[in-house]
């Protein structure tokens, strides 16, 4: 796949980034016995500019051992022969409609320790009929009050491998409320004002977390609206590369316990 000078040099500069806060093999991520395969799909709405994936995150894949199989078409997650094959799903389609076949395939593969990554409404928008669907993903986007405004992010959990060394940064993007999964493990958080929607001031809204399904990883971060936001805010590109390393350990590492209720157990 042929990419851009600009394009190539800003995947190269956002890598040096994540190495200079602590992104090594050797230190965050188990050692691979051998490349990990990927299946990235990609589709939907425009408007998010699912070209991302092909353009850049397929192309940082490569360069890091992964061999990957690209597809424009839900099509492949019904192919059984593929699904098995794969230690990794990465997704960027917003919207549409995602059939009984094509969800059975992409549910079940995970369930038996595919890892699955994804960002924004590409994984966090993708099939609003199909709960069980959410359910795999830990959230669902409701609203985004304001459109594209500045705000902040926070680190919430500076232990985990995907967020050590990362520090609270401000992007102009889309802000997501979401409806989430209490059992996830959140890794960054963001709080909203009464700036917009005077009734949501105050809360506080996971934006980057971790979770299992079944004996798949699952990884999600609300950032990423469309390229831009990878381009000029360097810690999106680091936390999609760090996700995407970890949930390709599904099938390799010891299945953790994720879950951490934001509720209080009695």
């Amino acid at each position: 796949m042929k990419i851009s000078m600009s394009r190539r040099e800003f995947i190269k500069k956002s890598t040096a980034a994540g190495l200079a806060v602590g992104l090594t093999s050797s230190n965050l991520f188990a050692q691979s016995s051998g490349s990990r395969k990927a299946l990235v799909v990609y589709g939907g709405w425009k408007g998010h500019e699912p070209s991302i994936a092909p353009d850049l995150v397929i192309p940082w894949m490569e360069d890091n051992g992964f061999q990957v199989t690209s597809s424009e078409s839900l099509d492949a997650y019904a192919d059984k022969d593929l699904m098995n094959s794969i230690d990794l799903v990465v997704q960027t389609w917003t919207m549409g409609e995602i059939s009984k076949e094509q969800s059975s395939g992409l549910l079940s593969a995970v369930k038996n320790g595919v890892g699955i990554a994804g960002w924004h409404g590409g994984i966090g928008d993708s099939f609003r009929n199909n709960p069980t669907y959410q359910y795999m993903v830990g959230g669902q986007w409701v609203a985004h009050p304001g459109g594209q405004i500045e705000y902040e992010v926070n680190i919430t959990d500076k232990k985990d491998t995907i967020t050590r060394g990362m520090k609270d940064f401000t992007v102009q993007s889309e802000q997501y409320y979401m409806h989430v999964d209490p059992a996830n493990k959140v890794l960054a958080t963001t709080t909203f004002t009464d700036e917009h929607d005077p009734w949501v001031d105050g809360a506080v809204m996971p934006v980057v977390w971790k979770k299992m399904y079944g004996k798949g990883r699952v990884f999600y971060s609300a950032l990423g609206h469309d390229s831009g936001d990878f381009k000029e805010t360097r810690e999106i590109f680091t936390l999609m590369q760090r996700g995407m390393k970890w949930v390709a350990e599904s099938k390799y590492a010891q299945t953790p316990d994720l879950v951490s209720s934001v509720y209080p157990r009695r």
